[in-house]
């Protein structure tokens, strides 16, 4: 694979194996530097924050910089995001979805993430400055997150649920968290403020995604969700045999051979997105060749620019939805990155501790 899509120097053209999916983040990028979904569709800070590491795996520094840049300007006084919830969006019709205003929350999974975000910029540039100038974001970002940590380790999905009826814990969004917090350690190191408390804090949340079933899914199943199925093993809470055990014990629920990753084990829908999560998955249990076939699976769900589809109805052989969005674009180059180490980042996602 060539690794001019992904240059420290050079923009990607369209020529180039991933500069459709580039491409189609630069196009929908607004003024400000966010990235929504689409164009005129939802933005939260978690699918902003993949875009704009994947913008820089590309080499477009302007770009990623000014999504920074916005992400630290929306940030609200109470270290959260309002983030909007685009899998609530309704269908306009069979094939599309409507760009109308979803559901907005203070998720803590979308807080946590901007950890990430800037650590991933941090080791890809090593400019430690970027550490300092977003440190403060970071910090009172995960100050909100703990705030909504329970005694027994789980947090809460969001801020409007805790302490309600609807209070719950995703294993997807505490997995996620679980990484965030390797990272804001990480800066917390660089920056000469170190956190052990946080430390502490993501030691109770591993154990409870290791050991307290109970914790989860209190309000509803999520099981069949392959991001509840693969976001312990990829966040980092469960390495070793434990992991490989976890994963090999529903790989046939999940994966559609020749296809994907499907989003939900009882449909026949393969998505990209999730398709590039399992690979990092894999690459970061050291299942490199399984993960290296599933991603060239997802070269057929691309349109004639090289932009990723979000999924594939493989009962009907449809392209379904009919949408690019930008998150599916960044995955795709994050997990690119992930198994093929183009850039100095490429362990970030799947690198632990």
């Amino acid at each position: 694979m060539s690794q001019g899509v992904v240059s420290r120097r050079a923009p990607p053209r369209r020529r180039d194996p991933l500069g459709g999916a580039v491409i189609c983040m630069l196009e929908a990028q607004e003024p400000d530097g966010a990235v929504p979904w689409f164009t005129g569709g939802p933005w939260d800070p978690w699918n902003h924050g993949e875009c704009v590491m994947a913008l820089a795996v590309a080499g477009e520094w302007d770009a990623a910089r000014t999504g920074l840049d916005c992400l630290m300007a929306r940030q609200g006084s109470d270290g959260a995001w309002l983030g909007e919830y685009g899998n609530m969006l309704p269908m306009a019709d069979r094939l599309h979805m409507a760009r109308v205003k979803p559901p907005a929350f203070r998720d803590a999974n979308f807080a946590a993430y901007c950890a990430v975000v800037v650590w991933h910029f941090v080791t890809l540039t090593g400019e430690a400055e970027v550490a300092r100038r977003y440190w403060p974001m970071v910090r009172e970002a995960i100050s909100f997150v703990l705030r909504l940590q329970h005694p027994q380790g789980d947090i809460s999905w969001s801020q409007e649920a805790h302490g309600t009826s609807a209070d719950d814990a995703v294993r997807a969004g505490c997995g996620s968290i679980h990484k965030s917090l390797d990272c804001a350690l990480a800066l917390a190191d660089l920056v000469g403020e170190p956190q052990p408390a946080w430390r502490a804090a993501q030691a109770r949340l591993g154990e409870a995604l290791r050991s307290r079933p109970a914790r989860f899914d209190r309000t509803a199943d999520r099981s069949g969700f392959a991001m509840d199925w693969y976001y312990p093993m990829l966040g980092g809470a469960l390495q070793g045999r434990a992991a490989l055990d976890r994963l090999d014990a529903d790989w046939d629920r999940f994966v559609e051979p020749g296809v994907g990753c499907r989003c939900v084990a009882e449909q026949p829908w393969a998505t990209v997105a999730e398709s590039c999560e399992l690979v990092m998955t894999l690459v970061a249990l050291d299942r490199r060749d399984q993960a290296a076939e599933l991603l060239t699976w997802q070269d057929a769900h691309r349109d004639a620019n090289g932009a990723y589809w979000m999924g594939w109805q493989f009962e009907e052989a449809i392209i379904w939805p009919e949408e690019r969005p930008t998150w599916t674009q960044a995955a795709a180059i994050l997990a690119h990155d992930a198994l093929y180490d183009l850039t100095r980042a490429s362990g970030v996602l799947v690198r632990h501790g």
